[in-house]
């Protein structure tokens, strides 16, 4: 089974068993969530299409909370002396897929 689920402004194809990095979530360690996926499908067997469906649900868990490497941001303009530099660390959230459900 696989799934397309939407979190923060992003679409994911997420099968059960994998981890992967979202935008922040609120969520303690450990946390289990239920998703409404976007859409999900049986595996595809030998040349068969498989079936789908937009009623699909997706269990995860949370595995922890993590920052993205540092991004610099630097400005500058011309002739005018100016300069800014900062630095930038995006928070993600790890989840893990428990399961994904057909209904």
């Amino acid at each position: 089974m696989y799934a397309i689920i939407e979190m923060g402004g992003k679409q994911y194809w997420v099968e059960p068993g994998e981890t992967i990095r979202v935008e922040k979530l609120e969520a303690a360690e450990g946390t289990k969530i239920e998703l409404k996926a976007l859409w999900s499908a049986d595996e595809k067997k030998d040349g068969d299409q498989g079936t789908g469906s937009r009623n699909g649900k997706v269990t995860v868990a949370v595995v922890r909370q993590v920052k993205a490497p540092k991004i610099i941001v630097f400005r500058k303009k011309a002739k005018s002396h100016y300069k800014k530099t900062r630095g930038h660390r995006q928070g993600l959230t790890e989840i893990r897929i428990e399961s994904v459900t057909q209904n």
